[in-house]
């Protein structure tokens, strides 16, 4: 398997460099810095570019209320591959990315917790629902560089049990920590045949470096993207609610930043990875 070139040492290295490069590179903690930065230099001899700093982040900051730019670096991202695809008429597993649930809290009040990417678990569980045939797998340990006492996998089992999913069904992939290692340590466990048919349920904006992973492991899976956050078309209106378009920006960034990282690093098989063309037995959706 592709995978299994990469030692667990550049693992390591490939998920800490990152989370530590995007706290800074993120919009909102960037704006912090740089509104910081400039007012600490506004107080000595280099208060011109201290000056020059604030100004630049209120512009920015700005700039992300009134126009949508955040939505439309997620344009292409959710555009790659339709939502609601058809489906082959048998389907022989399906996995679920983690990042629906907030596994501490859902562990503290034993509830559910969904974020804002809970119609993964819903997708997922009608899905499950759809085709009873079907192997499911939920696959992500934790992406925090200090992970929860809970696995993401776990919680968002918990929630998908709770929707009526039998919980013998269900195959946890608690210790992957980011994409490839998703992609990677999931197919250790499901083991899939060749031919065999797996859909792979995740955000429409994930979706394209998801895929990009899962075909760079030897896993062609068929994407069903969910959590779409534009309509799919342009638009020139902006949104009032700076903490909002500042988190569709960083989104969409994290997205493209991640896209480029995983091609130059051998993670994905493409840059833009694209839909594959549909197999002729696909007759039926879900």
């Amino acid at each position: 398997m592709a995978g299994r070139r990469f030692a667990p040492q550049v693992w390591r290295m490939g998920f800490v460099l990152p989370k530590l490069a995007w706290l800074l590179l993120s919009p909102g903690n960037l704006l912090v810095v740089m509104v910081v930065a400039g007012a600490a230099l506004s107080f000595c001899r280099f208060w011109r570019w201290g000056r020059g700093l604030v100004v630049a982040a209120a512009l920015l900051g700005g700039l992300a209320m009134a126009l949508p730019v955040g939505d439309w670096l997620l344009l292409p991202l959710e555009n790659r591959f339709p939502g609601n695809p058809p489906l082959p008429e048998r389907i022989d597993g399906i996995v679920l990315l983690t990042g629906a649930s907030d596994p501490e809290v859902a562990a503290a009040r034993a509830q559910m917790a969904f974020n804002g990417a809970g119609e993964r678990i819903a997708a997922f569980a009608m899905l499950a629902a759809s085709h009873p045939e079907a192997r499911l797998m939920i696959a992500g340990g934790s992406g925090d560089l200090l992970p929860a006492s809970v696995s993401e996998a776990r919680a968002d089992g918990r929630a998908a049990a709770a929707l009526g999913i039998d919980h013998l069904r269900l195959t946890l992939e608690e210790t992957s920590r980011d994409t490839f290692e998703n992609a990677v340590m999931a197919r250790e466990l499901a083991r899939p045949l060749p031919g065999e048919s797996w859909v792979l349920v995740t955000s429409a904006a994930h979706m394209p470096r998801a895929i990009g992973a899962f075909r760079a492991v030897g896993w062609p899976v068929i994407p069903w993207p969910v959590d779409f956050r534009t309509t799919g078309a342009a638009t020139l209106r902006g949104k009032a609610d700076a903490p909002e378009s500042l988190a569709r920006l960083g989104q969409a960034l994290h997205e493209w930043l991640g896209l480029a990282a995983y091609r130059v690093a051998g993670r994905s098989d493409a840059l833009f990875p694209a839909p594959a063309p549909i197999p002729e037995q696909t007759a039926a959706r879900s």
